[in-house]
């Protein structure tokens, strides 16, 4: 198993005529998953070496049974692509793009808890997620992630940040430790998908026998997830948390990565989780490192 997309995932990319949209869109194809079409307005009947185009999300939906959608369009676009794929009943959506204004994401992610509770959304601002050898959604590069064995263990992944997800597949690769699925979330300050969101799908998922968890300065998520974990998740952790001498109020790469009046900071939030019984790594190769020491012992 794995969690949020699978094999069966049947995905859109909207945007996919755009530069961005086509080159990842086609990697996720030549990666195994199942790129069933595209959204342009105004180029539906296009055919992007082979991948249909359509006008809209419904009729992309209607023509290929999608379930999942891939948004590769500029921010201003954005929030009515997310929108738009909600109302046509696509239950995952994987958003990139980045430089939506907070205000923007607050109301689409309202909007979506309000009128499509059966849609999530994952981003925005994230490098999307990757099954490995099943589905890759996103701009992840597939070649960094281990295949999950059969017999385990196998890891699962959720990350703030897009580098430290990279990293954080790479760290497992090189122990050869396989992965079940691995989820960036993003760091914006309004995400669709949250850290626990991803623990409650990893704690219930039986091909993931332990968790890495990549956090970063700002915001209180990271807190929020250690008491969530300290209630909720049996499987052993480790977890790196990015900006231990970032400067107080001054914005680190994404949007949420800001420590304002005190809070946020890395150390407290490597506390907050210490106490929850996760093992930290310093940096992400410890992390790694101590992932490959809980793996030895469930094995």
């Amino acid at each position: 198993m794995a969690i949020f997309v699978d094999q069966n995932t049947r995905v859109i990319v909207q945007g996919l005529t755009g530069g961005q949209g086509k080159y990842h869109g086609l990697r996720n194809r030549a990666y195994g998953t199942q790129v069933v079409g595209g959204v342009t307005p105004g180029k539906g009947g296009l055919d992007v070496e082979g991948i249909p185009v359509f006008d809209s999300v419904a009729d992309a939906v209607a023509a290929t049974g999608a379930d999942a959608s891939f948004i590769a369009v500029p921010p201003k676009a954005a929030s009515a692509a997310i929108l738009e794929a909600a109302a046509a009943g696509v239950r995952f959506v994987v958003c990139i793009t980045e430089g939506i204004p907070a205000q923007d994401e607050a109301r689409v992610y309202n909007t979506l808890l309000r009128d499509f509770p059966g849609t999530r959304l994952l981003g925005p601002n994230c490098p999307g997620i990757i099954s490995p050898g099943k589905c890759n959604i996103g701009i992840t590069a597939g070649e960094i992630a281990e295949l999950p064995s059969a017999s385990g263990p196998n890891v699962g992944i959720v990350s703030r940040s897009g580098t430290l997800t990279y990293q954080a597949l790479y760290e497992l690769k090189q122990r050869g430790i396989g992965v079940s699925t691995c989820v960036g979330i993003g760091g914006d300050p309004v995400p669709g998908t949250n850290f626990i969101d991803c623990l409650s799908q990893f704690q219930d998922d039986p091909e993931t026998h332990a968790i890495i968890m990549i956090g970063e300065i700002g915001g209180s998520a990271e807190e929020e997830a250690a008491e969530f974990i300290k209630a909720n998740v049996t499987k052993p952790m480790s977890a790196y948390i990015a900006g231990v001498t970032a400067p107080a109020g001054k914005k680190m790469g994404h949007a949420g990565a800001i420590v304002s009046g005190g809070k946020g900071t890395a150390q407290g939030k490597m506390d907050a989780l210490a106490a929850a019984g996760v093992r930290i790594g310093l940096n992400p190769t410890e992390a790694g490192d101590l992932m490959a020491e809980i793996v030895a012992s469930l094995r």
